[in-house]
């Protein structure tokens, strides 16, 4: 009894001392820093490459769906284009509650302070200006030189609006993912990724819709299953059954279909060209979805016709979701 008395004495003073240590790092290490490059993208005055940047922002690339507040969707939705002051409130299990920046031009509350490297580093390689990693939420990690010099310079047309964000919040669990590196800059991963364009010409190629899907639009980053607390893919690419909270129904989640071609279960299966455009030019459906329609129903025919015929491409996967919104209480 004596010596099991022991062994339990010690087991516990083994746990407590590594329980400090896991503590102590914790609280050392929760706002890490990295060292990523600052790309050589400079803010250009061309009217063609601000009205592209202009064209991405407020279509395909959705920035105005995320950086404008929630109580503003149903402008944007609507086709306007809107301050886009942040405050959109996100919301990563127990993880942390975000709210997306102000990206106007002002220099107290918006981008107005930031160097334009600054801006295209966040972009690039998913590191904030004071170097701490960005969550694994924005596509635009491969997107083409160009393209970045496009956004970066329409963002600099912005008129400043002074509105102050609120601050985020995070957990002890999501001070750890972030001291351990689970949650660290998506960017700096080198491994599996593509060579990054100088430029890539729009058409309806399969080649040109992977780029939209992929690195501009982020068609994978909703419709493939991950884990929300690190942002890490879990899933097959398009496959769905990424369950997200509703922003408006806290007792509803959304679940993402399966956008591949499988003829059981892929949600496309029998659309052709035509239906998935259209699908697009009728807007929101589903009034909880979180699918950016007011953005993506501004993208041109062409660009449709590209993600459609990649799509197309994409392996099938056999997998059922079910129904697109489920209450909470039935998980």
């Amino acid at each position: 009894m004596k010596k099991f008395l022991r062994i339990l004495k010690w087991v516990g003073i083994v746990v407590v001392v590594v329980l400090v240590g896991v503590v102590s790092t914790v609280l050392l290490r929760k706002n890490r820093t990295y060292d990523a490059p600052y790309p050589d993208i400079h803010a250009s005055k061309d009217s063609a490459v601000i009205a592209r940047g202009k064209y991405l922002v407020n279509g395909p690339a959705h920035c105005a769906h995320c950086h404008t507040p929630n109580d503003q969707m149903s402008k944007v939705d609507a086709g306007e284009i809107v301050p886009m002051t942040g405050g959109h409130k996100f919301e990563f299990g127990s993880v942390a509650i975000m709210y997306t920046p102000n990206l106007t031009s002002d220099k107290e509350t918006g981008i107005g302070a930031y160097s334009d490297g600054e801006l295209a580093r966040a972009l690039r390689y998913g590191v904030k200006r004071d170097g701490t990693p960005l969550f694994d939420i924005m596509p635009f990690y491969d997107i083409s030189e160009n393209d970045l010099t496009a956004i970066v310079s329409y963002l600099r047309t912005l008129e400043p609006v002074k509105s102050e964000v609120p601050k985020g919040s995070r957990s002890f669990l999501g001070d750890a993912l972030y001291a351990f590196g689970a949650i660290a800059p998506v960017g700096l991963k080198t491994e599996n990724r593509p060579a990054i364009l100088k430029t890539i010409n729009p058409d309806t190629t399969a080649e040109y819709g992977k780029y939209l899907a992929n690195y501009v639009g982020n068609c994978v980053g909703c419709h493939t299953d991950r884990n929300l607390q690190t942002g890490e893919f879990t899933g097959e690419p398009f496959a769905g059954g990424l369950k997200l909270p509703c922003e408006t129904d806290p007792n509803l989640m959304l679940v993402s279909p399966n956008i591949t071609f499988d003829p059981e279960t892929g949600r496309l299966a029998n659309w052709d060209e035509e239906a998935f455009i259209k699908r697009f030019r009728m807007g929101r459906l589903v009034k909880e979805s979180m699918m950016p329609w007011g953005s993506y129903s501004r993208m041109s025919d062409m660009e449709l016709k590209a993600i459609y015929r990649y799509l197309k491409t994409v392996k099938q996967v056999k997998r059922e979701n079910g129904p697109p919104v489920i209450k909470t209480a039935d998980l």
